[in-house]
């Protein structure tokens, strides 16, 4: 298969790869993103350990979500491969994922704690909190332990399209933050937004939460999501 059967995917992907560190939330090379082609059946993800800084779209690797092999590319597809693939195996709606280990999020998923919803700027994004797995079993970490990662986050949201869609974000307990959309950018836009809130959320809960009244936080989401939002302009980015 020639390279460039996914070039416009790949373009997608490098690019999304390639602004990651520039948000701020990759440390080295702790971080990865991926977009799907749904209709070839294959995924495009950073490979295994190579530095932001050298990577080229040549380094990307495409991935079949029937099986997990490699169809195309030279190197090894990034070690958190298979929880991407469980998560396009259980959401049809998913585009792209993003996983980072951000230091506020992360900070969430060991205290396993969700990021709690306390006002607007979460709400824009998130209908609701966004939560956090329960802790891998021993079992789970000896066999297949990455594919078992994404399906801890299948079984907190119980398989629901629907949830992943309202909440495109979830906390792998002791790990961190999986972030999701209808492409490789808009996870990673995702990602940007659960850092955000999740620091937002530390400091409000250090000088002492107030719950927002739920009309309020409803009438933040419904504005941007749904049959009736209104926010933006069509045709803009």
């Amino acid at each position: 298969m020639s390279r460039t059967a996914f070039a416009p995917l790949r373009r997608e992907v490098l690019t999304a790869n390639l602004r990651l560190p520039r948000t701020g939330l990759a440390t080295l090379t702790w971080g990865n993103v991926s977009g799907i082609d749904r209709e070839a059946g294959v995924f495009v993800i950073k490979p295994s350990g190579v530095p932001y800084d050298r990577l080229t779209e040549d380094h990307l690797v495409a991935v079949a979500l029937s099986d997990g092999r490699v169809v195309e590319g030279d190197l090894r597809p990034s070690t958190d491969t298979e929880t991407h693939r469980s998560l396009y195996r259980a959401f049809p709606s998913i585009g792209g994922i993003t996983h980072t280990h951000s230091p506020h999020a992360v900070a969430f998923a060991q205290a396993r704690q969700p990021i709690p919803i306390l006002g607007t700027t979460h709400a824009d994004t998130f209908d609701g909190a966004v939560p956090v797995t329960a802790p891998l079993t021993r079992e789970q970490c000896a066999h297949d332990y990455e594919f078992n990662t994404g399906q801890v986050i299948v079984e907190l949201l119980e398989g629901a399209d629907e949830r992943a869609r309202s909440v495109p974000a979830a906390l792998v307990a002791h790990h961190g933050p999986f972030t999701w959309g209808s492409d490789a950018h808009a996870s990673l836009d995702h990602a940007v937004i659960c850092e955000a809130v999740a620091e937002m959320a530390l400091h409000t809960l250090a000088l002492g939460a107030v719950a927002p009244p739920q009309h309020l936080l409803d009438r933040h989401f419904t504005r941007k999501h749904g049959a009736g939002a209104y926010y933006g302009n069509p045709g803009t980015p």
